[in-house]
């Protein structure tokens, strides 16, 4: 009787029109669904057919029907890419953040640059010690953090340096990481790697690269792709690392027109600080910051220190940073004059030559003076162009000229400074 029933039950759910291999048709409808569920057994040829004996095809089909029923489990929308932040959300974000109080930003990109043998890498090493140590450095307060040190120009003299830090100061740093290997820039797996290596080790605050020129082997540093390329990458890894990305730069064969390579660079920097060099004196002055004050002198020199002997007997040496701020005077490059200001300051000197007058206002006794209007009366002459715009000419290179403190001015009197 099982064999008949079964029989039968299939050829009335057949009946209800073709059905694919699971049993349900290709017009299969939620109504039809809702039919099906709620038939009757009872009202099927034969007596009661146990559950077990329910052919297979409204098995499924009742199965299919429940799931239709019932309602869609809501899903969460995916998290939107851009925030759009009210007023009010907008003025409560953090704040600016310094690393170095009005030198260096907590986060960012930014630039150390100077010419060869300025001292970079000296200063550099300085000032990541001081960043691991929490000390003042040059005077700015410091935000104690960790550190990494990305050294491409040489195990062997990172490694001096360290130890005359050490010598000279006691101690060094235990949270600054050094890294030796090649590295590049250009490459995602070398920055995915680095990245990764510098979290593991929680030094991320601070990340430099010494220098771009070795982290960028072959790269055309003048070109606007390659360098949009490199700005890109360094951006990159300060997202990465969640800190501030310091590149060590080189100027240019002119150092007056500041550092090497396409402008896009500047553009793209947070902060720049430049190293210069006259002589044996060294300074290095925030030459550009997005949330700060710049051009702040800060004068340093390089004191030797002796590390051992090798193998020949010679001494080991290298050199660490020390301020210097009785030189900033001394150091200080006077500015190339512009034509009207050479012609006047000669002018000057040779009429101060025949003491016209001596200790007035400001001049000691050994320093010829004149009155101003004797001044304007001197150089007027010897201005370029037509007659009615010399004697303001002749003012206008007075004036540069006490500007770039090539003389003094004090009580209407002038004298060379």
């Amino acid at each position: 009787m099982t064999t008949h029933n079964t029989k039968k039950a299939a050829g009335a759910a057949n009946s209800n029109g073709p059905c694919t291999d699971t049993g349900i048709s290709d017009s299969y409808t939620i109504e039809a669904a809702n039919q099906a569920s709620t038939t009757d057994l009872d009202s099927m040829e034969g007596s009661a057919i146990s559950f077990i004996d329910r052919p297979t095809s409204d098995l499924i089909q009742k199965d299919v029907a429940d799931e239709l029923i019932q309602p869609a489990e809501p899903t969460e929308a995916p998290p939107m890419h851009y925030r759009l932040l009210t007023g009010e959300e907008l003025c409560n974000l953090p704040g600016f953040q310094w690393r170095i109080k009005d030198v260096l930003p907590a986060h960012g990109l930014a630039v150390l640059f100077g010419p060869s043998a300025s001292g970079k890498s000296f200063l550099v090493l300085d000032l990541l010690q001081s960043l691991a140590l929490g000390r003042d450095w040059f005077g700015h307060r410091v935000k104690q953090c960790a550190v990494t040190y990305v050294a491409l120009e040489g195990e062997v003299g990172v490694a001096n340096r360290v130890k005359a830090y050490q010598t000279r100061h006691g101690s060094t740093a235990v949270n600054i990481r050094y890294v030796t290997q090649s590295f590049h820039l250009l490459k995602d797996n070398d920055i995915n790697a680095l990245a990764d290596a510098i979290k593991a080790e929680g030094t991320g605050d601070v990340v430099v690269l010494d220098t771009l020129s070795r982290a960028v082997p072959g790269s055309d540093e003048n070109d606007s792709k390659t360098m949009g390329l490199i700005i890109h990458a360094a951006k990159l890894l300060k997202e990465l690392i969640g800190g501030l990305v310091l590149l060590i730069h080189h100027t240019g064969k002119d150092s007056s027109k500041g550092m090497r390579g396409h402008s896009s660079l500047y553009a793209a920097l947070d902060c720049a600080l430049e190293i210069k060099r006259h002589g044996n004196l060294r300074e290095w002055i925030v030459a550009k910051s997005k949330d700060g004050e710049d051009g702040a002198s800060h004068p340093f020199k390089l004191e030797a220190v002796t590390l051992g002997v090798n193998g020949d007997g010679d001494p080991i040496t290298s050199c660490v940073v020390v301020d210097n701020p009785t030189e900033q005077a001394t150091g200080k490059k006077k500015p190339t004059l512009g034509k009207n200001q050479t012609i006047a300051l000669n002018a000057l000197k040779m009429s101060l030559s025949n003491d016209i007058d001596t200790g007035n206002d400001g001049s000691t006794q050994e320093e010829p003076s004149l009155t101003y209007e004797q001044a304007i009366e001197i150089v007027t002459p010897l201005m370029p162009g037509e007659a009615k715009h010399k004697k303001q000419r002749a003012k206008e290179a007075l004036n540069g000229l006490e500007k770039n403190n090539f003389v003094g001015v004090n009580r209407d009197r002038l004298w060379i400074d």
